[in-house]
């Protein structure tokens, strides 16, 4: 895979608040051949491309400016993008992330990462990365079990935290959605779908286990192909029992043709999912009117929205030539940890090795776009902000612009 060192002419200022010299420091007299490398693994091979190449974006967008800079304490940064997508997968493949933990595992000079996009690659990564003593921090993998304790043996099998989050997990966003499900939607009856991956499935059933508890009556669940083109007949069988609601856990292979087809079926019926179909191809794939209605959850803050954030987003927009997601801002965030982290590792001359940047990692504590960003023992994030948006076209501004997710507000918690 090849490495990319990433050199800007110009600075582009945090809009974080974070200062950058406070940073990044000033540049030391080291010599210029200095470098430590950044792996980042996202699904940029297809149905959610889109979305990974906004998240690369943010990450690329602070290591631009720590180059800018001079680098961490003279140190550059080399940038080596990897590819966990496949034709054959039409998304994501745990394989071919298991194939780039290892790479990045055996170049020694990948001192940390950031990725995966989903939570599928992220399984089949962690134990490699574990094994590897490398900590990478996912900007938008949500399923639990990888930084759950209890399967500590299987994801994290050398003991300490190598996964870390800018995101919270599923077990705070598929609940607190079935909250707003019943508290604000007033959903009395369900019918809930996955699409059969890591993630689809573990959310659907942190879903389901709020609604169930918020009263909601479950009407009926069943799990999608993501590769199949037809799924009218359940869609079918859901008309016929005419729930409140559907509830859709997964990602946009099948969420795409989920919400064309629903539209065809059960267009006025209430439809939602989580950070999986919140997505610029659910703009531009599924199109309007059949992708409007449709609610959709962030497990972050929204803030690129915030008129503190105007510089940021301005200059995201200039440089890559698309607007931003939360998830880029994520991306963004999880580059700053790591950067305050090898700040902190090189601050007395150190080497920057994968141990000491881990626990760096692990002990950091950041302001960043988000807002305040540190980790529990597990490496998940300390906070657990949920935000549900809907979709609705606003045709004064394009089709495909991120803000047709209308925000709402942040999902309950209670």
């Amino acid at each position: 895979m090849k490495s990319r060192l990433i050199t800007r002419r110009h600075t582009i200022s945090l809009a974080s608040g974070v200062a950058a010299t406070a940073l990044f420091g000033a540049h030391t007299a080291r010599s210029a051949d200095k470098s430590v490398t950044v792996g980042i693994n996202l699904s940029l091979t297809g149905a959610d491309a889109e979305s990974a190449k906004r998240i690369e974006d943010g990450a690329i967008m602070a290591f631009d400016e720590a180059n800018a800079t001079g680098g961490i304490n003279g140190y550059k940064i080399v940038v080596t993008p990897y590819d966990d997508g496949s034709a054959t997968a039409g998304q994501y493949d745990p394989a071919q992330a298991a194939t780039n933990a290892r790479k990045m595992v055996s170049n020694k000079a990948t001192v940390a990462a950031i990725g995966p996009q989903m939570s599928g690659a992220g399984k089949a990564m962690a134990p490699i990365l574990s094994e590897g003593n490398l900590a990478i921090i996912t900007p938008s993998s949500t399923n639990p079990d990888i930084t759950d304790p209890k399967f500590a043996a299987q994801y994290r099998p050398e003991g300490k935290a190598i996964y870390f989050r800018t995101v919270a997990t599923d077990a705070f966003q598929g609940p607190y959605m079935a909250n707003y499900y019943a508290d604000v939607l007033h959903v009395k009856t369900v019918y809930i779908l996955d699409d059969s991956g890591a993630y689809g499935v573990g959310l659907a059933d942190a879903f389901q286990g709020q609604a169930e508890k918020k009263g909601i009556k479950i009407l009926g669940r069943d799990r999608l192909d993501p590769k199949a083109a037809d799924y009218t007949a359940v869609l079918t069988k859901i008309k016929s029992l005419n729930p409140d609601a559907i509830y859709y856990g997964g990602v946009l292979q099948a969420g795409v043709k989920l919400a064309k087809q629903a539209y065809d079926i059960v267009p006025k019926m209430i439809k939602g999912g989580g950070d999986g179909v919140q997505g610029p191809e659910m703009l531009t794939a599924v199109g309007y009117p059949a992708n409007e209605g449709w609610y959709a959850t962030v497990a972050s803050p929204h803030v690129t929205e915030d008129a503190k954030m105007a510089d940021w987003v301005k200059t995201y927009k200039a440089k890559f030539n698309v607007d931003p997601d939360d998830y880029a801002v994520t991306a963004y965030d999880a580059a700053t940890v790591i950067l305050a982290a090898l700040k902190q590792v090189t601050s007395n001359g150190k080497e920057p090795t994968r141990d000491a940047v881990r626990d760096a990692i692990q002990a950091v504590k950041v302001n960043t776009l988000q807002g305040p960003v540190s980790f529990d023992a597990n490496g998940d994030l300390q906070d657990k902000t949920i935000s549900v948006f809907q979709i609705k076209q606003d045709k004064s501004i394009p089709a495909d612009d991120m803000r047709q997710y209308h925000y709402i507000g942040i999902a309950p918690s209670a």
